[in-house]
């Protein structure tokens, strides 16, 4: 395939670059939080509760007098780092379990019986489950929702090396004398990547419905966080008066996972191999 083609594939398709906008738009919010806020998104203003948006408060205040914009902007920052975390866990645990047992026929029946009893369990009760037994904070987030999605990406990675380390490339490196772990991180790790690249930019977007869902229940970031979930939780009681509480952080959520996936599905037509024959 050509590098214009692969180009083609990727960039001029309309519904792919909107996704890139969409991401942009919310990292450059978050990188540069501080300077697009106009009040600390921390700081208590009881005599201006739940005001409309309005010249001050561009998106109004919520029921503490807290600036609503501000908190967005800073929300955005928790959210990238966390979900980003979670996405690098997630994958350094799939690529360790997903390389043993594709790789050992040996390690193959006891890792993947371990990643079919945590795939049994639904993601957002084992999250909470985890959650309850490491406590509400930023890194216990990190490692619960980790734990949650390294075994989805241990499975794809195990699918790919079944497959790879059957090639005759990796058998003629074997029968040179290369050891085993200069063949999985020279000849097969690198050749199973692009699926898990694609998978990592969904489960980007899962993590952040997943953090924000935790910490609207209770179970995520401690109340001193300014995240999108607390300010979805703590607008439930005014969302009927004051619907501009609740309605940007769903909106910046829906936003961010929405580009996400985009560029997810883009990812997936640029490095699928099926393409390569074009």
């Amino acid at each position: 395939m050509t590098a214009r083609l692969r180009r083609s594939i990727m960039f001029k398709r309309p519904i792919v670059l909107l996704g890139v906008a969409l991401v942009t738009l919310i990292v450059f919010a978050g990188a540069f939080a501080p300077w697009l806020a106009q009040h600390d998104p921390a700081a208590f203003a009881v005599r201006d509760r739940l005001q409309a948006p309005s010249e001050r408060y561009l998106l109004g205040t919520d029921h503490l007098g807290r600036d609503v914009f501000s908190r967005i902007v800073h929300g955005a920052r928790i959210s990238l780092l966390a979900s980003f975390l979670v996405v690098l866990l997630s994958m350094a645990i799939g690529i360790v379990l997903g390389l043993a047992a594709g790789y050992s026929s040996a390690l193959d029946q006891v890792v993947m019986r371990f990643v079919d009893a945590l795939l049994a369990f639904p993601p957002i009760l084992l999250a909470i489950a985890l959650m309850a037994a490491l406590g509400p904070s930023l890194a216990n987030i990190v490692v619960a929702l980790g734990i949650v999605y390294g075994p989805r990406m241990a499975r794809l990675v195990r699918g790919s090396v079944l497959q790879i380390k059957e090639l005759e490339y990796v058998h003629a490196a074997g029968a040179l004398g290369a050891s085993t772990v200069r063949i999985l991180g020279l000849h097969v790790l690198p050749n199973s990547m692009s699926p898990l690249i694609v998978q990592g930019t969904f489960t980007f977007a899962h993590a952040v419905l997943a953090e924000a869902s935790l910490t609207f229940l209770g179970a995520g970031l401690p109340p001193d966080f300014a995240s999108w979930g607390i300010m979805l939780s703590e607008a439930r009681p005014h969302m009927e008066r004051a619907p501009w509480t609740a309605v940007p952080p769903g909106v910046a959520i829906a936003v961010f996972v929405l580009g996400l996936n985009l560029i997810g599905d883009g990812l997936r037509d640029f490095l699928d191999p099926r393409l390569k024959n074009l």
